[in-house]
């Protein structure tokens, strides 16, 4: 196969800039905070919240007017069909998409709000080769152009627009440029314009950690497909690169190297508390690259692309959770203490008094030993000192980070090993001692035999928590406190014995 030059991808580029303008404008870059080396070009601030309008559009200008009443097809998960879509309802051509049954619906909704009546969507198959291949099938029987989400070199050409306004800006020279590899094409339309006005530039190629095709296709010298593909970073979830793009990012990309999910949370949490810029996970895929080498980076000029902000509301909590694993600041322990009254309360007045408590997860399970599980923010240096203080403490531990009963929160507990419950829901102020004066205050003569709570960022704490008490009389003075604590409380709710049933 002959493929086309460096050069000629230039030339296309250069084209390009005439096209694509005709129905967007630039998008802005600029530094990441005062204090970072770190530029950040804002493409989620593009019509369709994402970059692939380029590529798109500057494709489709260039169809002959017989291919324009034919018609085009693609396939995508997201954003390549919206720009498909919007370039359909520009042109007044018509456009077929496909897209995967599992495609949320916001996405669905976004294509056919930019398409309007130029916009078909098909939903085929359960993952975007699945639609891809139907996609194909349908174009070799109606003879409609099929426009590639990537390896294209006019798709390629299109995407490389958005580095042009980056020299444009004015901020250069860059030393080190993060961009993200789904398919390629954007890698490889910006490492080209980016190394031709930074001869110096590095380039890296990042990749989600089992999405690295591109990097498996370059080592091996011709696309392969993965075994596994995955899907969190839906953007960048592509099973095997294209031939086209290979070529180019053999050639452009000087290293590639790998991110995991929690590692891009980070990212998209840092953009959040910097700029108030929430992307989808592929858009943050370059900036996480950043994050990882930051240290090694040093005070090199770097430069990042925020490629979309597609994503879907209920990626939020996964997000949140994860984000304190991947900057490292985030761990979750189990303890191993003795199953008896005032156990959990001296192991949190002994040692987590002083650390930042951001979940609790327990529940009975058995007279001799309790499992808690609880989850601590700390600086990532401060993890090692916490853990020698264990030792030291004699208090028996181990990192449940990532196990799956503390990722799905697990709460077990045997309702047979409690005489006399009391599960309480309570509200409290989320400052450091609130719960635990709570339940030093209030909780004598109480065994605590379940406890789940989990911060969530607002101003008040929530939690459910159960009790077992040795005697009615116990219990029926536990209540009493309840009712009279001046503990600062809001809106304690005893749990029904129904509700209790369905909970075990």
């Amino acid at each position: 196969m002959k493929y086309p030059s460096v050069e000629d991808l230039f030339q296309e580029i250069l084209k390009a800039r005439q096209r694509v303008y005709e129905i967007a404008c630039p998008t802005p870059l600029h530094r990441l905070s005062p204090t970072e080396n770190l530029f950040i070009k804002r493409e989620d601030l593009s019509p369709i919240h994402a970059y692939k309008w380029r590529g798109a559009y500057n494709r489709m200008s260039l169809l002959s007017d017989e291919e324009k009443a034919q018609g085009v097809v693609c396939a995508s998960a997201g954003n390549h069909a919206q720009g498909v879509a919007l370039a359909a309802q520009k042109l007044r051509t018509r456009a077929e998409i496909f897209m995967p049954r599992s495609t949320p619906m916001m996405k669905q909704k976004a294509v056919r709000t930019l398409g309007g009546v130029a916009a078909n969507v098909r939903l085929e198959g359960d993952s975007y080769d699945d639609a891809s291949k139907s996609a194909h099938v349908y174009s070799q029987e109606t003879g409609k152009t099929f426009i590639h989400p990537y390896d294209d070199l006019m798709v390629m050409a299109g995407q490389g627009t958005l580095a042009d306004e980056i020299v444009m800006s004015g901020e250069g020279d860059f030393d080190i440029a993060y961009l993200q590899i789904g398919g390629g094409g954007m890698a490889a339309g910006v490492a080209c314009w980016l190394k031709r006005y930074y001869p110096n530039i590095e380039i890296v190629g990042v990749e989600g950690e089992d999405q690295a095709s591109m990097a498996a296709a370059v080592k091996n010298g011709e696309p392969i497909e993965l075994d596994y593909l995955d899907v969190f970073c839906d953007g960048t979830a592509v099973k095997k690169a294209g031939q086209i793009t290979r070529h180019f990012c053999e050639q452009l990309v000087d290293r590639f190297i790998s991110v995991t999910n929690d590692e891009v949370c980070a990212a998209i949490q840092m953009l959040w508390e910097s700029q108030r810029l929430i992307p989808e996970p592929a858009g943050a895929i370059g900036m996480a690259g950043w994050l990882k080498e930051k240290e090694s980076v040093g005070s090199k000029r770097a430069l990042a692309i925020i490629c979309g902000s597609n994503m879907d509301f209920g990626q939020l909590s996964y997000v949140v959770r994860h984000a304190g694993i991947g900057s490292a600041h985030r761990r979750y322990y189990r303890f191993r203490i003795p199953e008896r009254s005032g156990a959990l309360l001296h192991l949190l007045e002994t040692f987590l008094d002083s650390v930042n408590i951001i979940e609790f997860q327990h529940g009975l399970t058995g007279e001799d030993m309790a499992c808690p599980v609880i989850g601590i923010d700390a600086m990532p240096n401060q993890f090692a000192v916490l853990e020698e203080q264990l030792k030291n403490l004699g208090i028996e531990f181990e990192d449940a980070t990532g196990d799956e009963d503390v990722e799905f929160r697990i709460i077990r507990y045997d309702a047979s090993l409690i005489k006399r419950p009391c599960f309480i829901k309570i509200e409290f102020p989320e400052r450091a001692g609130a719960l635990h004066d709570f339940l030093q205050d209030s909780c004598k003569g109480a065994s605590i035999v379940y406890f789940n709570y989990s911060y969530t960022g607002e101003r008040v704490g929530r939690a459910m928590i159960g009790f077992d008490f040795e005697s009615n009389e116990d219990r029926d003075a536990f209540r009493k406190r309840l009712a009279g604590s001046e503990t600062v409380l809001r809106d304690v709710r005893e749990v029904s014995p129904e509700a209790l049933d369905r909970m075990v």
